[in-house]
């Protein structure tokens, strides 16, 4: 799987940058979890940095296009980021948000 960074924009209120980048692939759209694993590798960043929003691939193709947030943190990744978005990239709550979350 090859990876290419489209366009990157700096967003430091939320300390995070949106990446936009494209994936060639061989066979079927591949798993959001190897993509986060490659795009954090291309940037020099640990995969729990790195939440990737959107894959979009054309019927037939094998060109991925896709939209990730890289955080400076993991930890403002959890600060900004919805529940969901977290549990699909597979970043683990911290502690004390994890007891807050089975509190509700």
């Amino acid at each position: 799987m090859d990876v290419e960074i489209l366009d990157e924009d700096e967003n430091p209120m939320l300390h995070r940058t949106d990446v936009t980048f494209q994936i060639v692939h061989e066979e079927a759209t591949p798993e959001r979890l190897s993509v986060r694993d490659s795009l954090a590798a291309k940037l020099n960043k640990d995969a729990s940095e790195v939440v990737v929003r959107k894959l979009d691939t054309k019927f037939g193709m094998r060109k991925t296009i896709g939209k990730a947030k890289v955080y400076e943190s993991a930890d403002h990744a959890q600060d900004v980021e919805q529940d969901h978005m977290l549990e699909r990239n597979k970043i683990e709550l911290g502690e004390g948000e994890a007891e807050e979350a089975e509190e509700a």
